[in-house]
């Protein structure tokens, strides 16, 4: 007895996701995208922090209604298991032994207290793979603290780095850690199928996510190493590009303003633009740099008597980076978005329809469409228990008495 099989190139794969909020959930949406079965383990007492997330749909708050956890879900099946509780516990070693892969995001050492860490459950499966996805690792002296991404970004310094030289640490926007660690852990579980097809051996892949976002400055760091400058904050500066930043346009329709971010590359590059606003094409990049805010001043200039959408089409037909600053009521016209179909709708038993983002990653020999919404608080319960571990009306009802489902 089993779920039904997705299809495209990970079809066949099983994956047991007791992840939560936005990183290790991501990693299970990719997979789930690509025909990977995903069972989502939610706690029925400590709700997932993404349910409480916006947007929410018809802008009402509530744990079914999350836009957030809807996208980072969608195709997956959904199973509360309180694991605090033995018989949820055993359960879960009955999933365990039907996976392929188990994915978690717990404390350091929180799994390891039921028994249902690496070292258990590979005696039970020994080919099972398992990824373990946290701020800073399953060891070392901090490996017990826990947060959200956005102090994740703090301790690999992303969070200094992003804002004006002469103001405070401004950080990127969100919980940034939960974006660059998904990408590392899709990686490594791929790597670690294609180690176990080939000799049958099970792979624990213990992640940090600081660390892995911290691989993001190895050039910076790298260079500092060998005597270089510390990286320090610079705006929308650029060491080495000059103009680099964000220009002011025409207000547009319904707008009190309207930007456009414009980097030049290289002297090519300024020889076309300098004649369009009627600058000194002659500036070398040394020269840029060093009349940064006279060069910029006069960039502005010229953007802010024009509307974004015609700077961006005159500057790219000269092969210079350019490009509207969008705002979310953009993204519903994005050409781009919409050539790579970004946005889908799917049907939702309680929405009526749901939005969702596409796959990241398209695949000419197996396109891929996401089928199913994610999942509501234990929606597959009974599907679960029944259809694929046998379990029979009496015994789901013997589990649900002892507190593990509810």
């Amino acid at each position: 007895m089993t779920l039904p099989v997705g299809s495209g190139p990970l079809a066949g794969v099983k994956v047991l996701d007791l992840s939560w909020i936005v990183a290790g959930p991501t990693v299970g949406r990719a997979m789930a995208d690509f025909g990977a079965t995903v069972i989502r383990v939610e706690s029925p007492t400590r709700v997932d922090t993404a349910r409480v997330v916006g947007p929410f749909h018809g802008d009402e708050p509530g744990i079914e209604h999350s836009g957030l956890y809807g996208n980072v879900n969608a195709g997956k099946w959904g199973l509360t298991l309180n694991l605090r509780v033995p018989e949820a516990q055993e359960i879960f070693r009955q999933l365990a032994r039907w996976a392929d892969i188990v994915s978690e995001s717990f404390t350091a050492e929180v799994l390891a207290r039921w028994q249902l860490d690496y070292e258990h459950l590979r005696q039970l499966k020994p080919e099972l793979i398992m990824l373990s996805s946290t701020l800073l690792g399953q060891t070392g002296p901090y490996n017990q603290v826990s947060g959200f991404g956005s102090q994740g970004a703090g301790m690999a310094g992303v969070q200094y780095l992003a804002g004006w030289a002469d103001r405070p640490p401004a950080g990127p926007f969100g919980p940034y850690t939960d974006y660059p660690a998904p990408r590392f852990a899709l990686t490594a579980l791929l790597a670690a199928l294609d180690h176990r097809n080939r000799t049958g051996e099970g792979v624990y892949i213990d992640q940090a996510q600081a660390e892995g976002t911290l691989q993001l400055l190895a050039p910076a760091l790298i260079d500092y190493k060998n005597g270089g400058p510390p990286l320090e904050r610079r705006g929308n500066d650029d060491p080495q590009m000059c103009p680099h930043g964000v220009f002011p346009c025409l207000a547009s329709e319904g707008r009190s303003e309207s930007w456009v971010a414009i980097a030049v590359a290289d002297d090519v590059q300024w020889r076309e633009l300098a004649q369009l606003i009627g600058a000194d094409a002659s500036y070398s990049s040394d020269q840029r740099m060093q009349r940064k805010s006279e060069v910029e001043a006069s960039v502005a200039a010229w953007t802010s008597t024009r509307a974004s959408a015609e700077v961006e089409q005159a500057l790219q037909s000269k092969g210079i980076s350019a490009h509207v600053v969008s705002t979310t009521e953009d993204a519903a016209n994005d050409p781009q978005l919409a050539h790579r179909s970004h946005f889908r709708r799917l049907p939702h038993s309680l929405h009526g329809e749901t939005v969702i983002e596409g796959p990241r990653y398209i695949l000419s020999d197996a396109p891929v469409e996401p089928t199913r919404p994610a999942p509501q608080y234990g929606e597959h319960n009974e599907l679960i228990l029944k259809e694929l571990l046998g379990l029979s009306d009496e015994q789901i009802q013997d589990l649900a008495a002892s507190g593990a489902l509810s």
